[in-house]
């Protein structure tokens, strides 16, 4: 029995406080409150800066959690095969040098995976199709020496296969010192600041069903080292009870104290470094990217264009003979 009243009374001591500032916020939607305590402007000023901080963090992950989707460049138009993604281009050309007729050259192009089925991007998308594509070529070609388009096409989707390992490299990079840090930021840092937000706004409410509470009674307050009478509307009616005194400066001191812890959390979110620092590394990464994607085509640009000229001699000299 002593149990069960000992439950009674924490249940009703929890509970109270909250049905106290449930009270006093229904009573400010319905517009019954004539005196609300107002918060100091650069709290609210603070207020207004982790909003937008907040926001722009939503705003950028929206668009930069697509490096964690691999096949965010994939083109949604074309369908390839299990055996399609089997292996590296690397590997099929490799295979393709030792096939000594079209069947074993096929077989090679759809050689079971020896890992994993391979990655779904643009640019790997690219180097298989071309791949393809020069195998097509070549098994038609019956003219001595090697096609030079078929050539060209398979050299190209070496290089392609190259820029999109490149690629997926970048996207880890942004995964692990981008991504990460920005959701921290928005999951972590600023979960903490609206916390600390609605502690003040409680501690708010409470204050002001307090003062309402010694209002309704019928008799003024004053805080120490004020005389009582007038004060937020009262009337000048003498002083409450010391209880009731205790009551409101606990109140007070609550809401002093929460909008402090506020400040500084709020304050600390929007002073770190750390999301300007995500940002140098994402960029950082996709400038390592396009500069090994830029060194990757200037090698095989000349080769192609080498491709060119020699075939435009060949064809000179055909129709010169």
């Amino acid at each position: 029995m002593d149990k069960v009243q000992a439950f009674g009374k924490n249940f009703t001591a929890s509970f109270s406080p909250f049905a106290t500032r449930t009270q006093q916020y229904v009573k400010e939607q319905f517009g019954q409150v004539e005196d609300k305590t107002q918060l100091p402007p650069d709290y609210l000023e603070l207020e207004k800066r982790v909003d937008a901080l907040k926001l722009v963090h939503q705003k950028m992950l929206q668009v930069t959690s697509q490096y964690s989707n691999e096949a965010y460049d994939y083109p949604p138009n074309i369908r390839e095969s299990f055996n399609d993604l089997g292996r590296t281009i690397t590997e099929k050309v490799h295979l393709l040098s030792s096939a000594s007729s079209p069947a074993e050259a096929q077989a090679a192009l759809t050689a079971l995976p020896a890992a994993r089925p391979q990655p779904k991007t643009f640019n790997h998308a690219i180097a298989r199709a071309s791949l393809s594509s020069s195998q097509l070529l070549a098994q038609q070609h019956t003219s001595p020496g090697q096609d030079p388009l078929a050539a060209a096409l398979e050299k190209y989707a070496l290089a392609s296969e190259k820029v999109g390992e490149a690629r997926l490299a970048q996207d880890a990079q942004i995964q692990t010192r981008f991504l990460a840090g920005w959701n921290t930021t928005l999951n972590t840092n600023l979960m903490f600041a609206t916390r600390a937000r609605k502690n003040v706004e409680s501690s708010r409410l409470m204050l002001d069903a307090v003062k309402a509470k010694a209002k309704s009674s019928g008799t003024g307050w004053s805080l120490p080292g004020q005389a009582a009478g007038r004060r937020d509307g009262l009337d000048d009616e003498g002083s409450i009870s010391e209880e009731a005194r205790v009551e409101i400066e606990q109140a007070e001191d609550e809401f002093v104290g929460q909008t402090e812890e506020a400040v500084g959390v709020m304050k600390n979110v929007l002073d770190t470094p750390e999301p300007l620092r995500n940002i140098a590394d994402l960029i950082a990464a996709q400038l390592e990217y396009h500069k090994r994607a830029f060194e990757i085509l200037s090698e095989l640009a000349p080769v192609i264009d080498g491709l060119q000229v020699e075939q435009e001699v060949r064809r000179h000299e055909t129709y010169n003979t």
